[in-house]
């Protein structure tokens, strides 16, 4: 029995992959450790009826391995590993905070209506903090092979760089080298490209918050 998962579909087009990082998340899991899955597109404004039977939280991913649905991305990412071990993407316990928070500081800085409110430099500590990480230990968080951390950076650096160039004209600077060179390893991954959603779609998934 394929292994089926549920991940929120495109804002306006529910046959399209959408702009969830924590469906990508899980999407790039499967993908880089080759288990063959079945996906459900939800349209988290019009819900399926069969899907809120089965999750009435209605919450977006979940996962599906025979005998009921899970959901929770940290979670589904741990399940996945005990089930399918190689290749490991497990993540030394010391790496597992890198880049933690990095997603909170970007939404910040991207609903600012402020410039002077210090949620730009408070981005910019946390991508300093991960650039002298990846330049201690890189191109990856772990070295030369990707893990976990990576698979939950990867989306959401993916959204700070599309929703930052559309909305705010802003980009990584070229000073944090290793970061830069880290998104372009990611997003150049066979996986990344097979689960990331269109940037019109992220664009369009950040447009009502902003």
């Amino acid at each position: 029995m394929a292994v089926e998962v549920c991940v929120k579909a495109a804002v306006g087009a529910p046959d399209v992959l959408g702009d969830c990082p924590f469906s990508q998340r899980v999407l790039l899991t499967l993908e880089e450790k080759k288990v063959p899955y079945k996906k459900h597109l939800i349209n988290v404004s019009d819900k399926p009826k069969w899907f809120l039977e089965v999750n009435p939280e209605g919450k977006v991913p979940v996962i599906n391995f025979g005998d009921k649905w899970i959901p929770d991305s940290d979670v589904i990412v741990g399940i996945i590993e005990e089930k399918y071990p190689n290749p490991s993407l497990i993540a030394p316990p010391e790496f597992a905070s890198v880049g933690s928070k990095i997603f909170p500081t970007f939404v910040s800085f991207l609903k600012s209506k402020d410039s002077s409110d210090g949620t730009e430099q408070a981005l910019l500590d946390e991508l300093k903090a991960l650039e002298e990480h990846l330049k201690a230990h890189g191109p990856y968080v772990n070295g030369e092979n990707i893990c976990s951390v990576d698979m939950s950076l990867a989306p959401k650096l993916y959204h700070l760089e599309v929703a930052l160039g559309h909305f705010k004209k802003w980009s990584v600077p070229e000073s944090l080298s290793h970061v830069r060179n880290y998104m372009k390893l990611l997003f150049e991954r066979e996986s990344f490209q097979k689960t990331k959603a269109e940037e019109k779609y992220v664009i369009a998934g950040w447009a009502p918050k902003v």
